[in-house]
């Protein structure tokens, strides 16, 4: 790789990292923070306030699919300014919602708008970096997950001092902006046409790749496909409960955020580092020891006690999710390649979509409800998502194993 195109890569990855930012941010923080004011101005419970997350899975879940087809014929610059732009109508909008309604349609809106923006992120650092596909993919996963950590204060700092209205509305500027400028840098890089790009391996040692018929044939997409649901729900669960149990344990809304926090932060930092592991030791054994680690700690969680060991225990869970990020995109192209990578992660990631906003946000708030704001038969639920996805994943196969 020559100094400019080295230079012209850098530069795609920044891009690609900025474009993803506030987009996670107002999917991991903006719900967390907005929740209770939410659930107080509409007067709803903490099972409709969870149904939030699950518009947004759906709707990603819906068009991850589509734009995986999409950008094997649009230049992903495109996609991406898209995404940005209803980004921030999206937000714009949900500062005049009169009801939990309006929220649902701003969520399911940029569930869909993250579609635009995060698949061919992670698609074009994959092309531009072959040979360190864990570490790129990782570190653009980093940015989407670790935002909400950074946001969070900010959001409620901005909700305290200017109001929800006001403060939706700097956040729709923001997220335009930012999306729009980072777009204007998105390039594939410049490679000679494959004939056949399916008989063609998509990097070095890997075999040649499959289509999205042969890949639905074999035992890993299904194992995958599960293990996103059920890891994906563990994980994104603990976005709109972290809060809530926070509260219920005594502490005042500043200091129930640092649960928040810590779990973003470590869903986001666990991402470049899981990403760059998983290219030395391999992919299922960096998400079957994360899983197992984050089914542990949401089990000890309601047993325990104190600001810092809640905050630990959730940041474990955090790094287990982000971790399922960073590592499947890779793992996806490791089985069946690079030349339908969009189409096969995109329909893989509809388990995600549909089934993960029901079984953790939603049932999590629901079971909350039902046992009168006891946590522990809520944390032990999702501490076996996480346990049964520990075991799916070892059952996968890598690499080259992934046979018809």
């Amino acid at each position: 790789m020559g100094f400019n195109t080295k230079t012209r890569a850098l530069q795609v990855t920044t891009a690609c990292c900025l474009a993803i930012f506030m987009p996670g941010a107002l999917i991991f923080g903006f719900p967390g923070i907005m929740g209770p004011y939410w659930q107080s101005a509409f007067q709803v419970g903490k099972a409709q306030v969870g149904l939030i997350l699950f518009y947004v899975l759906a709707a990603a879940g819906i068009h991850m699919f589509l734009i995986g087809r999409l950008q094997e014929k649009i230049a992903p610059a495109w996609v991406m300014a898209v995404g940005a732009l209803v980004y921030g109508a999206a937000t714009e909008f949900v500062g005049h919602a009169t009801s939990i309604r309006g929220v649902y349609g701003w969520a399911f809106l940029v569930g869909a708008a993250s579609t635009f923006i995060y698949l061919p992120a992670i698609t074009v650092v994959q092309r531009w970096y072959p040979e360190r596909r864990g570490l790129v993919s990782g570190l653009v996963s980093m940015f989407f997950g670790i935002s909400g950590a950074v946001m969070a204060p900010l959001f409620n700092r901005m909700l305290q001092a200017l109001d929800y209205q006001p403060t939706t509305r700097v956040l729709a500027l923001i997220t335009l902006t930012i999306g729009l400028c980072a777009a204007l840098f998105i390039r594939l890089p410049a490679i000679a046409p494959l004939q056949n790009p399916e008989q063609q391996p998509a990097f070095a040692g890997q075999a040649a790749s499959l289509t999205l018929g042969q890949s639905l044939r074999t035992r890993s997409f299904w194992l995958m496909w599960f293990t996103y649901a059920f890891a994906g729900a563990a994980g994104v669960a603990m976005v709109t409960l972290a809060v809530p149990f926070g509260l219920s344990r005594g502490m005042n809304a500043g200091q129930a955020i640092v649960i928040l926090v810590a779990f973003n932060l470590t869903n986001g930092f666990s991402r470049l580092a899981s990403g760059y592991l998983s290219d030395l030791t391999g992919r299922k054994t960096i998400m079957s020891v994360t899983f197992l680690l984050g089914g542990g700690a949401y089990m000890l969680l309601p047993f325990s006690a104190g600001l810092v060991l809640w905050g630990a225990l959730a940041a474990v869970i955090g790094f287990a999710f982000g971790t399922l990020f960073a590592v499947s995109a890779p793992f996806v192209s490791d089985c069946f390649g690079m030349a339908h990578f969009g189409t096969i992660f995109g329909l893989i990631f509809t388990a995600y979509g549909f089934l993960a906003g029901i079984l953790g946000p939603w049932l999590g708030g629901y079971l909350l409800d039902l046992f009168q704001g006891n946590f522990i038969p809520v944390f032990f639920y999702l501490g076996s998502l996480m346990l049964v996805s520990a075991l799916m994943i070892r059952l996968t196969a890598a690499h080259t194993e992934c046979t018809l």
